[in-house]
């Protein structure tokens, strides 16, 4: 499934596209995967456990995109919390105020 899709000029065709089966996002530039963001699910929350981008692909922000759509999709699709297991996820919330309510969902 497709959760976001869009034209950047400087990198290209951007899209990330959530596989439930593999329990993972991924995002594609110009159709080729270049970034995961892989999570488990409990009753309570969705555990993102890492998250991984093509080192000569991260100057285009696609690690940032990946985890912002990620949590978009949880956030609409779930009502669970967000448990950022992987590092640059709980960065990301850090940095990302308008995320932080979604470590405490459903508490």
């Amino acid at each position: 499934m497709t959760i976001h899709s869009q034209n950047l000029a400087e990198a290209g065709t951007l899209e990330v596209r959530h596989d439930p089966e593999q329990s993972r996002y991924t995002v594609l530039l110009d159709g080729e995967p270049v970034g995961v963001a892989d999570y488990i699910t409990t009753t309570a929350a969705v555990h993102f456990t890492h998250t991984e981008v093509n080192p000569a692909k991260r100057t285009h922000g696609l690690a940032s995109i990946l985890v912002e759509q990620a949590l978009d999709d949880v956030r609409v699709r779930t009502d669970l919390a967000v448990v950022p297991d992987c590092s640059y996820v709980a960065h990301w919330i850090d940095t990302h105020a308008e995320y932080q309510d979604l470590l405490t969902r459903g508490r």
